[in-house]
């Protein structure tokens, strides 16, 4: 059998709803009944163009799924199911593979699962998740996530920013920080790569922006330097609100400045793992940190 899992939109509400209902329809009777039960085409449709969600198919059929939902304290996965015929063949554990990497920057995981399925619980809490709260008939895990990662090198800069795109979606600012030869353009040439733009992704110093546009159909790349801009008004002036709306802005030198773009943001810190002394060969410390408002 051939095992895929991908990061879907609204493209794929009716493959999603068809999980939803086959898994969660095959579960013991709640009292009160899950509120998965009465997800629709449009309201799964919705959620998947807000944040997105994850798909699993086998052979091509679909058959596990969940809905992002990112929060203040995590990473939200809801609607999480598998389908009966499809348990026992790893798809969920490949689901929340994929879930951690589209969690780079949150500080942890969350799920909600119901008191009277054992079962349920014992397979979050194998996965790394820790009961954090009980309310009603319902628990609350959370698993912990690493938001600092080492670069050793270029190529490494480089990979964990292909990492990050594949995890952006049309809507994100990313504000990267960090010295000069820090690597801050290493690591957007990479994320870059992840989205599958168009275009070589440099420096872009002496004309402060440039868009790469997508060669998958997905958001274009802006990408902004603000090193050389004065001031909040300076950025203004680029009038950058509507491509955040539909894009995936980065904009390096922006702390300070760029935060008033979107109250939900991807804050990026650079440093060299070794202190201020070195070449560009020193390792880098890189820190993710994600804003939701």
């Amino acid at each position: 059998m051939s095992l895929e899992v991908r990061r879907v939109g609204a493209e794929a509400a009716a493959e999603v709803l068809q999980v939803v209902r086959a898994a969660f329809g095959a579960r013991p009777v709640l009292d009160p009944p899950a509120d998965a039960l009465s997800e629709d085409l449009a309201s799964v449709s919705g959620a998947l163009a807000g944040h997105g969600g994850i798909l699993a198919t086998l052979d091509g059929e679909p058959v596990g799924c969940l809905l992002l939902a990112p929060r203040p304290d995590g990473m939200v996965l809801r609607r999480f199911g598998v389908v009966p015929d499809a348990q026992g063949h790893g798809v969920a554990r490949a689901l929340v593979e994929l879930a951690v990497e589209c969690a780079l920057g949150h500080e942890s995981l969350v799920v909600r699962a119901r008191q009277e399925l054992p079962e349920t619980i014992r397979f979050w809490e194998r996965q790394g998740f820790v009961e954090v709260e009980r309310w009603d008939c319902h628990v609350r895990l959370r698993r912990p996530l690493e938001t600092s990662y080492d670069a050793a090198d270029a190529d490494a800069m480089r990979d964990l920013g292909r990492r990050v795109g594949r995890t952006l979606a049309a809507g994100d600012l990313v504000v990267l920080t960090g010295e000069l030869g820090a690597g801050k353009t290493t690591f957007t040439q990479g994320l870059g790569e992840g989205l599958g733009v168009r275009g070589a992704v440099t420096s872009p110093t002496f004309v402060i922006a440039r868009v790469h546009p997508s060669l998958v159909g997905g958001p274009e790349l802006v990408h902004v330097d603000a090193y050389r801009l004065g001031g909040v008004a300076e950025l203004d002036d680029l009038d950058l609100d509507t491509s955040v709306e539909s894009a995936v802005t980065v904009v390096e030198w922006g702390a300070g400045l760029a935060e008033g773009l979107s109250d939900s943001r991807l804050e990026i810190t650079i440093e060299r793992a070794l202190g201020a002394a070195g070449t560009d060969d020193d390792p880098r410390r890189v820190v993710l940190r994600r804003h939701v408002g």
